[in-house]
């Protein structure tokens, strides 16, 4: 595997060991990408959102 899969991997290990820090680090980088867009992308922002909180066993919110 290449670098990037080795840092890809990395950072999701350390996303399963501090959970509650990557939920914090995912919603805000949706939020900037909502502000920057004027919500234009809100709907793929949010899919994609989910599916980064899913790969570490985060918390999916409802919306």
């Amino acid at each position: 595997m290449g670098k990037l899969g080795d840092m890809a991997n990395k950072a999701k290990e350390m996303a399963k060991s501090h959970p509650d820090q990557a939920d914090r680090g995912v919603e805000s980088a949706e939020r900037m990408v909502d502000e920057r867009t004027g919500n234009k992308y809100d709907a793929q922002t949010d899919k994609a959102a989910d599916a980064v909180h899913r790969s570490y066993g985060g918390e999916v919110t409802d919306r």
